[in-house]
């Protein structure tokens, strides 16, 4: 019996049938200056974006070898040679030297010599469009967040993970486009949606976090240190904690998150101005940035996306979806913090399922 397209599981339904849906490629060419790749992810709304060169000068991050080629001719138009998130430009300002830093210098950079800064940059992936969602699974659930994808590869019968190939269109799919599609298909996967996240033991339990009182800068300086995307923020115990390092969260109260991510919601005019502040006071202002598009201090930038250790992986997962975190903080029921859910953690939970019992599917 044929399977429809729409009701295709992880089993059968391929990446590229994924992909396919996503939007045009979001990309900067190697020239671009740091403060022109942070508009264009913030214009765009998207976390990370490949660097285009021209073909035959560069070496692609960890040797990869990713073209785009004339549909027509196949003649090779440009090489991708790497990936830049937002953590590697945060990573970037935390090497200034605090206050008196030459910002101004350091967003004038080209963004290709950030390549590889923070350890995701050093590889640059892709995955052939028949490989199918169980497999990339495989991929995700190792810690890689993100992999282009060619929408008319060359090589039609390889299925996986590659470091080279040629195609005149990438789509990107993230482990956040995965998860959206294991939403989908809930039904399917109740036997492990339904199981606690701590019967699961998805939980990250050694948590580093930051006080209220760490400025900016210094808590950017710990996350590059960490290679840390995001922080908790914790309620400061005295006036004689160090602001300057990462702390134990476990067990503290949690009142927040500094995230990469937060830099959607700064403009780069006001970036400078906000970084001597406070951490929850730059949370605060991101929520109520006209690029969040809402002034209401509740808002998603705002809310504490938590769950409890009894709570079962669905309702992580459809936290994560529904704000679009990369991560969900595992709370007791006084809001001290126990620990953490990745999407990293909540896709590998779901792949063991699907590997161990063939009838989930």
């Amino acid at each position: 019996m044929q399977i429809s397209n729409e009701k295709r599981g992880p089993r059968e339904k391929k990446v590229g049938d994924v992909a396919v849906e996503k939007r045009r490629l979001v990309e900067v060419p190697y020239t671009a200056t740091l403060a022109h790749t942070l508009n264009a992810l913030v214009a765009n709304r998207v976390v990370a974006v490949p660097v285009a060169a021209p073909p035959g000068h560069w070496i692609g991050a960890g040797g990869s070898m990713i073209m785009e080629s004339d549909k027509q001719t196949g003649a090779v138009r440009k090489h991708y040679i790497g990936m830049v998130t937002m953590l590697d430009i945060l990573g970037h300002i935390g090497g200034g030297d605090g206050d008196g830093f030459d910002f101004e210098g350091i967003m004038s950079v080209p963004v290709s010599s950030i390549i590889g800064h923070c350890l995701e940059g050093l590889s640059l992936w892709t995955l052939n469009p028949h490989t199918s969602i169980l497999d990339c699974m495989e991929m995700f659930s190792k810690g890689i967040h993100r992999a282009l994808v060619p929408l008319d590869s060359h090589m039609e019968n390889i299925s996986g993970v590659e470091l080279a190939e040629s195609a005149s269109s990438y789509r990107m799919l993230t482990q956040m486009d995965v998860l959206r599609f294991l939403k989908e298909h809930a039904s399917e996967l109740n036997s492990v949606l339904s199981c606690s996240v701590g019967e699961l033991g998805v939980i990250h339990e050694t948590v580093f976090g930051v006080t209220d009182g760490t400025k900016v800068m210094e808590a950017i300086k710990c996350m590059k240190v960490a290679s840390l995307n995001a922080v908790p923020i914790i309620e400061a115990s005295d006036g004689t904690e160090d602001c300057t390092k990462l702390i134990n969260g476990k067990g503290r109260k949690l009142i927040g998150t500094f995230s990469a991510t937060d830099l959607r919601g700064c403009p780069v005019t006001q970036l400078q101005s906000w970084l001597p502040l406070s951490v929850m006071d730059f949370t605060e202002k991101v929520s109520t940035s006209p690029l969040h598009g809402s002034t209401n201090s509740r808002s998603p930038w705002r809310e504490l996306v938590t769950c409890f250790a009894e709570s079962c992986l669905g309702e992580a997962i459809d936290k994560a979806v529904a704000k679009h975190v990369h991560r969900v903080w595992v709370v007791d029921r006084q809001g001290s913090l126990v620990g953490l859910v990745s999407l990293t953690d909540m896709i590998r939970a779901v792949r063991i399922s699907l590997l161990s019992d063939a009838s989930v599917i």
